[in-house]
This record gives structure tokens, C-alpha cells and sequence, in this order.
């Protein structure tokens, strides 16, 4: 195991180098999987630049034709939304669009690094944030939906702010929340391995297992039952794909969209979703944080839902569109998993949706149809594949949730007990 030392760079606190560059390669190598003249495009929060210029460093080392970043102000964000005209928000440059469809097309990996302050845009009017979303959503759907799609390869990862740990650490002081949040990082990654990409081979392998025996059942149905108040039914399309750990490009690039990963996961039938659902953690959306909801669907739509705090928030994300009153993903991950077991609410889907079972509001992925890559719009919606502006994870898992799966026969088959896989 490797040893934890402080590091400091232009007031972000970093970990022990050998671990940054454990780190950083895991990201390049098996994250993106670079190839040898290929563009990296970088969406990273200006406080991870030290890291950032790491991740670039390697890449280039590793035969990147560029390496070019797109630098984020989440402070300059607050600022503009609460003082920038109403107008700037139905607009989107032509120029930020043209930037991702042209490297998309050139078949560019894009990497985000996610690590916002999850309340930042608390003080801010909901519907100035829900009016930016939905029109940078509108300009950038044929660049998301590519993405989500696999044509490109993506992959999502983090690194620690100081205003990001002291949410984490709400009673600790930054420097040692961030050295916290490192390490939290780190482990979940497996970047505090002696060989993380060997270490994720294993992981890959154990999350297969998984989308075998799901694949092998072609269940129809999901019943879902918690102490929360969970009772929820989920049937899944006829020739619906369990997916997990590493994904493959249009080009056949094997890569791992999001690190960490402990999830597998698959599409709803648009239509096929009746029941309650209890939400088992915060879900941190547009700098807002939605506490203690839950929504109730009736043939697949959103027809109540309830939230103690951020009701609001919850409103708009359901009615950004016809798509957002639907379901697009539903994942599973096991409460006796490394993320869960740490014990950490880190206040970021990326994490928070790898400890937990989650849905997903909105958009599906294709891909986890049999053949969905190659269908038209028109094609996948006749077979339940819901379409959707956003696509937004909230978690769902507890110690206690049952999952039954029901065959298309009808026979019952237990998928979770007690939290965990029954197989």
C-alpha cells in the first residue's frame, strides 16, 4: 500500500505524488484508454488545475495529438446567475457548440472532473439555473446524446476542492478535509493500489459476473421493496443489456465512463414503471441540494412526488421536458460495497451513486438495448427507449432493500436481500 504525504500546490492540497501519478495513468490508461493521436478534451474546474496539467503531462507522454481544456469558474458561475441579464440565459455561444462537435467528430476522448460545491447556487433563482440547463442542453443534445451513445469515448472522475471537502468535513479544517476527501478518493479509484489498472482488471471481471447472471435471466420485471416506503415495479424492455465496469467506443476503444464504478445497469421500459419510490440519499442537482423526496409513478410517468427541501429544484428537473416525467436508467450496486461501506456522503452523484442502487430521470442510454446503437429516434421510442434533455441519478439503496426479478413466465427469482445480491 502506499504511504499518504501532504502535498501543497497553489492552495489545493494534494496526496503523495506516487499516488497523483498512480492516479492520473489510471485515468489516461483505462479511464479514456488514449490512443496515439488522438484529441483529449479536459472540462475541469479551475481549483484542480495542478491535477489537470498531471493528467495532460501523461497524456501528451502517451501519444495525444492535443490535450485541450476547458476551464470552469464555479465561483464566476454564482456570479453571473445572480446578476447577468434574464436573456443571457436563452442563449448559447454558437462557438462553445461548434468547440464540442468538432472535436467530437474528430473523435476526440472527452474527460469532466466533477466537483462542484453542492450548494453553491442555493441563493440563486431556480428557474435562472433550470433556464441555463435546458438551453445548453437544447444546443449540446448531439454532442450528450453521442456520448451517451459510446461513439466517443467519456469518462467522469473527481478531485478535491476546498469548498467541496468542507461540505464532505463539515467540522474539519480545509486542509485536513481535503487530505480527507483525497483519501476517499483514492480508495474508491483503487488509486491507493500498488497497481491500480491490475486492480481494475479484478474489479471488471467481478462487475461481468453480474451482468451475466442479469443477462442471462432477461427478467421483465424489477420489484423494488425497502422500510423507507419503497414499492416500486420496474419492467425492462424484451431486449434490454445489463452493462457495467468497462464500455466500449464506436471504434471499439475499450474505456470506463466513470471512475469510480460499482454499478450495473440497464433501461426501463418507458411505459412499464408503477409504484413509489423512496430517495435513501441527498441528490446534489444545478448547485441545489433535494433532501428526503420521493416520486410515484403511474405507467411509467412522474404523477407526485414529494421533497422536505429543494421541492422546487425537483419540479423543474421533472418538468424540463416530456422525457423527464419518465425513468431512463436503473442500476444496481450492493450496500456491501467499498464506497458504501466507507460511510461517506460526498454530496456528488458520481460517488454517491456508486454506494448506493440508483434510477435515473430522464434520458436512457441506448446502448443498453440489443442493437440500440444502430436504431433512429423514432425506432427506440417504439421500443420503450425513453429521450430526454437530462438524465439525472438519485439514489435508492438501503441495508434492507429487496429486488425480486420476474421472468416473463413469472417465476420469482431474488436479486437483492438484505441489501446485497442474493447470487
Amino acid at each position: 500500500m502506499l504511504v499518504f504525504h501532504s502535498l501543497k500546490e497553489k492552495g489545493v492540497v494534494l496526496m503523495d505524488d506516487k499516488l497523483l501519478e498512480n492516479y492520473a495513468r489510471l485515468i489516461v490508461r483505462a479511464g479514456i484508454n488514449l490512443q496515439a493521436g488522438q484529441y483529449l478534451v479536459i472540462n475541469s474546474p479551475i481549483e484542480c488545475a495542478p491535477f489537470t496539467r498531471r493528467i495532460a503531462r501523461i497524456a501528451y507522454a502517451e501519444g495525444a495529438k492535443d490535450v485541450i481544456v476547458n476551464w470552469k469558474d464555479e465561483l464566476f458561475s454564482r456570479l453571473r446567475f445572480l446578476h447577468a441579464p434574464e436573456s443571457v440565459f436563452e442563449e448559447f455561444p454558437q462557438w462553445q457548440k461548434d468547440f464540442y462537435l468538432s472535436y467530437m467528430r474528430e473523435g476526440a476522448a472527452f474527460l469532466s472532473i466533477a466537483a462542484a460545491d453542492p450548494e453553491l447556487l442555493k441563493d440563486v433563482d431556480p428557474d435562472r439555473v433550470a433556464k441555463a440547463q435546458r438551453t445548453a442542453n437544447v444546443a449540446l443534445k448531439e454532442y450528450r446524446g453521442n456520448l451517451m451513445n459510446n461513439q466517443n469515448v467519456w469518462c467522469v472522475i473527481s478531485v478535491p476542492t476546498e469548498s467541496w471537502a468542507k461540505r464532505v468535513f463539515p467540522g474539519v479544517a480545509p486542509p485536513e478535509a481535503s487530505m480527507k476527501l483525497w483519501r476517499a478518493i483514492a480508495a474508491a479509484v483503487r488509486a491507493d493500489t500498488d497497481d491500480p489498472i491490475a486492480a481494475w482488471i479484478k474489479h471488471k471481471e467481478r462487475l461481468k459476473k453480474s451482468t451475466e447472471f442479469l443477462n442471462e435471466h432477461k427478467f421483465k420485471f424489477l420489484q423494488y421493496k425497502n422500510s423507507l416506503g419503497t414499492d416500486l415495479q420496474i419492467e425492462l424492455p424484451a431486449d434490454h443489456v445489463w452493462l457495467g465496469g468497462a464500455e466500449h467506443s464506436g471504434r471499439g476503444i475499450e474505456f470506463i465512463a466513470n471512475l469510480p464504478t460499482e454499478e450495473v445497469f440497464t433501461l426501463s421500459q418507458k411505459e412499464g414503471v408503477q409504484g413509489t419510490v423512496v430517495a435513501s440519499k441527498p441528490l446534489q442537482y444545478n448547485g441545489s441540494l433535494i433532501e428526503q423526496f420521493s416520486l410515484t409513478f403511474k405507467d411509467g410517468k412522474i404523477v407526485d412526488f414529494q421533497a422536505k427541501k429543494g421541492a422546487d429544484i425537483l419540479k423543474r428537473l421533472i418538468e424540463t421536458d416530456e422525457g423527464s416525467h419518465y425513468l431512463g436508467e436503473v442500476a444496481l450496486v450492493p450496500h456491501n460495497s467499498p464506497i458504501s461501506n466507507a460511510n461517506i456522503l460526498f454530496y456528488n452523484t458520481l460517488f454517491d451513486e456508486n454506494a448506493s442502487c440508483h434510477l435515473a430521470i430522464g434520458k436512457a442510454y441506448p446502448v443498453c438495448l440489443k442493437n440500440g446503437t444502430n436504431l433512429s429516434p423514432e425506432a427506440l421510442a417504439q421500443s420503450g427507449v425513453n429521450d430526454s434533455l437530462v438524465h439525472e441519478d438519485f439514489m435508492i439503496g438501503t441495508a434492507d432493500l429487496s429486488i425480486t426479478g420476474i421472468t416473463a413466465d413469472g417465476k420469482e427469482i431474488p436479486v437483492f436481500i438484505e441489501g446485497n445480491f442474493a447470487f
